[in-house]
């Protein structure tokens, strides 16, 4: 589905205009994302497979919840509406930690560039992983993973095949942010 999103400069600034989703991956512009990872107090990760219809990286196990912000709209309005409609879940404001913005360029072909600023969250699972319901049109499944157990795979990219490329300092950030929180 196309939509309208803010663009950014390659600083990550606002640059006052918005433009479709489809424009912007086609011409490099960068744009806002939030990426939300869940975790258990147990020290586990969920991880969602992208769906085999996606335009990126289909099939790749990746951040358990992702999406683009559309224009204007807030950045914690726009995870809580990606983690309801990804995996069916409720949560508030006060649910996600922030822990940082990434900065990502990704060149998958010649019309599609993917320039993303990722507004990047923790959130605590408090619900038993059986409730969760997948978006059938944009995650093919979801699993839970020991942090320790994705650290190994994610670590230096070892596993490229079943993963999304995030940076290594990405992933780390991510282990290290997850780990602070047990």
């Amino acid at each position: 589905m196309d939509e309208f999103i803010d663009s950014l400069d390659e600083n990550g600034k606002f640059t006052g205009k918005t433009i479709l989703k489809s424009v912007a991956h086609r011409n490099g512009v960068f744009h806002p994302t939030v990426h939300i990872w869940f975790y258990t107090k147990r020290g586990e990760v969920l991880i969602q497979q992208r769906g085999k219809f996606k335009d990126t990286h289909p099939l790749l196990w990746d951040v358990s919840v992702a999406g683009h912000i559309g224009a204007g709209e807030d950045i914690y309005k726009a995870a809580i509406r990606e983690v309801k409609e990804e995996i069916g879940l409720i949560i508030t404001k006060e649910d996600l930690v922030k822990i940082g913005v990434f900065k990502s360029s990704q060149r998958h072909e010649k019309n599609l560039i993917d320039n993303e600023f990722h507004h990047t969250f923790l959130c605590n699972m408090k619900v038993p992983f059986n409730t969760l319901k997948k978006q059938e049109s944009e995650v093919e499944a979801l699993t839970m993973i020991p942090l320790i157990k994705f650290a190994e795979e994610v670590w230096g990219l070892a596993n490229t095949e079943k993963y999304v490329p995030h940076s290594t300092e990405y992933y780390k950030t991510i282990i290290k942010s997850i780990k602070k929180q047990l």
